[in-house]
């Protein structure tokens, strides 16, 4: 008797050819198969029919309507499939349109394809899980570059380094007394308490 589990079934949508193969690639490497791809919202809402796969993945925009559309109608014909929106955005709007209409998870295709695969495992385990505590921690690491001038974001790269906070400060040619002020004005700004946790977000956001 065999009771192995079956590998995760996924379907890849997405307007560009390259885009899919890449994709597809990297869900058979990490021992997950790519059931079928699709390069439309009709395209895939036939295959998601046929093929009846475990999750999607999926761009925001698709030659012939929105992403959001086919997240919408996959979620409303199955509360248990796991979907991942895939965009070029760091938009907050696009995030939290992405969780209204029913995503499991959000990621930018800027974004390294382990992180991919990690989110659609998550998905996949818990297609339901994306909780509000998930959508602020996002919130708050794309719009960090928003939210910081330049001198405060050339001081969060600054504590990054090495030195004490005299020593940072004459690197910018600043007085420690300024330099503290802009360290106060980031704390308050990425709702942070000290310097690591402001390391941290600089990190998650691409600042530093």
């Amino acid at each position: 008797m065999n009771d192995a589990v079956a590998p995760p079934r996924i379907l890849v949508v997405d307007d560009h050819s390259a885009v899919r193969a890449g994709l597809a690639r990297a869900i058979e490497e990490a021992q997950m198969v790519c059931c079928a791809t699709a390069a439309s919202k009709s395209e895939a809402m036939a295959q998601l029919a046929h093929t009846n796969p475990d999750a999607i993945v999926v761009d925001l925009n698709l030659p012939d309507g929105s992403g959001l559309d086919l997240i919408r109608w996959a979620r409303k014909n199955s509360k248990e499939i796991a979907i991942v929106m895939l965009t070029m955005s760091d938009s907050e709007s696009d995030l939290i349109a992405a969780m209204s209409a029913g995503a499991s998870g959000f990621v930018k295709k800027s974004a390294p394809l382990a992180e991919l695969i990690s989110v659609l495992k998550r998905a996949l385990i818990a297609p339901n899980s994306f909780t509000a505590s998930d959508i602020v921690s996002a919130l708050k690491t794309t719009s960090a570059a928003k939210l910081l001038t330049q001198r405060e974001v050339e001081v969060l790269r600054a504590i990054a380094g090495v030195g004490d906070i005299r020593e940072l400060a004459k690197r910018l040619y600043i007085s420690e007394s300024t330099f503290k002020t802009h360290l106060t004005s980031i704390y308050r700004k990425l709702e942070v308490s000290n310097r690591l946790a402001a390391i941290r977000v600089g990190i998650e956001s691409g600042i530093i």
